[in-house]
């Protein structure tokens, strides 16, 4: 029991559990963010055929989205949520304009029973910005 008494210990075994916090901090912050980087949900399109669902108004839509993208406005999400896939297995790529939109729609998504929804991080403006291809 002296070992937790010594001054020296306590400080050493708080040393270890704040250097051990901090190299796990990264990984435990990017669980909570939950979005896919441009070069991550490309990978997942290219290799698992993920469903796109771009959530922006027509307009937007009209004027750019990401490749085989299908349209469907975050205001109708809860009512036509059934029509993203028939297989609720298949991966679902959540798209709008910042990733803000997309965040609140995944777990609607979730809830109608798809096991695996993802969101773009940054939304379409991180899409961009990373260079890849919009369609008109």
């Amino acid at each position: 029991m002296t070992f937790f008494t010594d001054y020296t210990n306590l400080v050493l075994i708080a040393a270890l559990v704040i250097s051990g916090g901090v190299l796990l901090w990264p990984t435990l912050a990017g669980r909570g963010r939950g979005g896919l980087t441009a070069a991550e949900a490309t990978q997942l399109i290219n290799r698992r055929n993920a469903i796109v669902v771009d959530l922006r108004p027509g307009a937007d839509y009209a004027n750019g989205h990401l490749p085989a993208a299908r349209h469907l406005e975050f205001e109708q999400l809860q009512a036509k949520i059934g029509q993203i896939a028939k297989n609720k297995a298949s991966p679902v790529l959540l798209v709008c304009q910042n990733g803000s939109q997309s965040n609140k729609a995944s777990r609607a998504v979730r809830e109608a029973g798809y096991t695996e929804v993802h969101v773009l991080q940054g939304g379409l403006n991180a899409w961009q910005q990373a260079g890849m291809p919009v369609i008109k």
